[in-house]
């Protein structure tokens, strides 16, 4: 079967160089470090004492500059990264905790296959119950860290503290809990007042009211305005020598209701497993299922409102990063990619009385509204 995907870069600056970066920066880390470690670090910043990594959740670089005059201290650069593959925040958050990518750190999707079991897992909020000790298959970068000499902290909302994906993804680091963003810059600026710390402020607001609202909604945009003000304020008063990096895990598209397809069940008969996003579908099959065959009667049922791909195909063509042999049975014998502001639904199991509920901003795909993140630097790293 002919390969007709699209292939991703592996040598742009992306979420994974985020935290060896900042090591560098803070002289825990050398150049021979990260390569014994088969890390990259690959964002120039300048020395600092301490950092402070920002990840807003949902900010694409695309909706930043269309809303920029909303924004003015984020706007104020036009440096991007790329996010990984799938554009979803499980994975995304794993490669920048573990500075590996998805087929590496084994993080490969929203919900993913188990293959012991034969299970879907929620790789979001699932950790607590249904994901098995041992999933993430890299060290976080906050346990380096911490080796090293630096105090890791992750700053965030009081709700996520005892989640089984803070002590996973976030793992090695020391919790401290703020819920309104005033609050949290307050924190940052408190935790790295002395000493070394690689503190991660984490905010998920406006990926929530985007998957409520859409990003194009007046309240995505006064959330947008609000965020602006307080990293301003971050930058203003933090100290000298302490650095600022404000990323995103992935952006997001607003998908009209026209556009969210209910999957043809025909397609799914010999599925036993529907995993991922909407917009990033990975089904497992089967065993015997021709495979190539149903590649091909999805290609021809959706023609260009999707890049479907075989397994191999979307190993081969680097979607999600190097692949190592204990991560690829996770990944769906099938990859659906929608295109545009396509989406893929699984219905089969929801009342056909009723309308189904679907979010209005989505992503996990390839598009660059949901690849390109924006890259602010300020206080130390400030250009």
């Amino acid at each position: 079967m002919a390969t007709s995907v699209p292939t991703t870069p592996d040598d742009t600056a992306n979420l994974a160089d985020v935290l060896p970066s900042c090591l560098v920066a803070l002289g825990a880390a050398d150049d021979a470090w990260v390569r014994s470690h088969g890390l990259e670090a690959r964002i120039a910043l300048r020395p600092a004492r301490s950092v402070v990594v920002v990840l807003v959740d949902g900010l694409g670089a695309g909706s930043l500059a269309a809303r920029a005059g909303h924004a003015r201290f984020l706007a104020a650069s036009r440096k991007r990264l790329r996010s990984g593959f799938p554009t979803t925040t499980a994975a995304a958050l794993s490669t920048l905790t573990t500075g590996r990518s998805p087929g590496t750190h084994g993080v490969v999707g929203y919900t993913g296959w188990n293959p012991d079991t034969g299970t879907v897992m929620n790789l979001l909020g699932g950790w607590d119950s249904e994901v098995p000790a041992g999933w993430l298959l890299a060290p976080t970068l906050f346990t380096e860290a911490a080796a090293l000499g630096i105090d890791p902290v992750v700053v965030g909302p009081a709700r996520y503290r005892t989640s089984g994906m803070t002590a996973n993804v976030l793992g090695g680091a020391r919790y401290v809990a703020a819920d309104a963003i005033a609050e949290r810059v307050d924190a940052a600026l408190a935790e790295t007042a002395t000493g070394h710390s690689l503190v991660y402020l984490y905010v998920p607001e406006l990926d929530s009211i985007g998957h409520k609202s859409g990003w194009q909604s007046e309240k995505w945009t006064a959330a947008l305005e609000l965020l602006d003000g307080e990293l301003a304020r971050l930058d203003a008063r933090v100290a000298p020598d302490v650095g600022v990096l404000v990323t995103a895990d992935h952006g997001m598209l607003d998908v009209p209701p026209e556009a969210n397809i209910a999957i043809d069940p025909d397609l799914l008969a010999d599925v036993v497993g529907v995993a991922g996003d909407p917009r990033c579908r990975q089904l497992s099959v089967a065993p015997g299922t021709d495979v190539p065959a149903l590649v091909e009667a999805w290609r021809t049922r959706y023609g260009k409102r999707a890049y479907v791909a075989s397994r191999d195909d979307a190993v081969a063509a680097g979607w999600f990063g190097t692949v190592s042999d204990a991560v690829l049975p996770r990944i769906g014998d099938v990859v659906v990619v929608a295109r545009g502001s396509w989406a893929f639904n699984d219905d089969r199991e929801l009342d056909p009385r009723k309308d189904p509920k679907r979010m209005v901003g989505q992503h996990g795909a390839l598009t660059d509204d949901e690849v390109g993140v924006p890259l602010r630097l300020a206080g130390a790293f400030a250009n």
